[in-house]
């Protein structure tokens, strides 16, 4: 074997091996690596949590700056691989758990850190995203920032604009727990293997607006479902299995929306004014 296959076959030796799966893409672009820490701003008094650290891109770079970092893997092996080199360090946890059954407060509280707001980065297999993120907003009073690098298309969803093809339930969703901003987009050639599509950066700030709109978050929520639920209905159309029919039409009356108005086309203040005004709550 020549020495440059040589050189070649030890650095695939030292990648962790994928499992299709779970969507593994790792990210091996150092440069975009090192501008996802620097998204979370200063971390010298922050606690961490990463999800799904895979090769560990992130967490060299996390590991130093950080007051105390959090990786928790999902992959058993991954996790195992990831223990000797961060065994010398204090500040480093590595947790070998599925993200989606973690409970930030209780990490936090082990720690001896029950009144910080963590940060949190990561990676997020593309399969799972929708249900991390939702995992995120319900546990938001424990977290400041969330940085994450999701699929393309979805983050196109998480910053649309109301009366846009990607504006959705996502998109109000997320705009009820935190403000959203895209960072920056990677080609498929930042991972290995490469995904078959375009990933982007998001930054999202936790701000939770439910008490300022006047609405119960998980009610408002079930009725944002309701309102989306067919993108081809109209709102009033959506809303009619469940309301009646001259409840709904004073709603969009007294908001000064018409009838045909689809729930695309309504901000979230709009939409928190329509379920306000439907007594949803009661």
């Amino acid at each position: 074997m020549s020495a440059h296959k040589q050189v070649n076959a030890a650095r695939r030796s030292r990648r962790p091996a994928r499992k299709a799966k779970l969507g593994q893409n790792f990210l091996v672009d150092a440069n975009a690596a090192r501008r996802i820490v620097e998204a979370l701003g200063d971390i010298g008094n922050s606690v961490v949590i990463e999800i799904g650290p895979g090769g560990g891109a992130l967490t060299k770079m996390l590991a130093d700056p950080a007051q105390h970092l959090i990786p928790t893997e999902f992959d058993h092996a991954l996790a195992q691989r990831l223990q000797p080199a961060f065994a010398g360090r204090e500040n480093v946890e590595i947790v070998q758990a599925n993200f989606l059954d973690v409970s930030l407060a209780d990490l936090l509280a082990a720690g001896g850190a029950a009144r910080t707001r963590l940060k949190v980065v990561g990676n997020i297999p593309y399969y799972i995203t929708s249900d991390i993120l939702l995992r995120l907003f319900e546990q938001h009073e424990s977290i400041e920032t969330v940085v994450v690098m999701v699929q393309k298309e979805v983050a196109d969803r998480l910053v649309a604009e109301p009366g846009s093809r990607d504006y959705g339930l996502l998109t109000v969703t997320a705009l009820l727990f935190a403000d959203v901003e895209r960072l920056f987009t990677l080609s498929p050639s930042a991972f290995s293997p490469p995904p078959k599509v375009y990933s982007s950066v998001l930054r999202l700030h936790v701000s939770p607006k439910a008490q300022g709109l006047g609405v119960d978050p998980r009610k408002f929520i079930q009725f944002c479902k309701l309102a989306f639920a067919q993108k081809r209905k109209t709102l009033f159309n959506n809303l009619r299995g469940q309301y009646e029919q001259t409840e709904i039409k004073a709603a969009l009356r007294a908001a000064g929306l018409r009838e045909d108005v689809r729930a695309e086309a309504l901000a979230l203040e709009q939409l928190a004014e329509i379920y306000r005004r439907m007594r949803a709550d009661g």
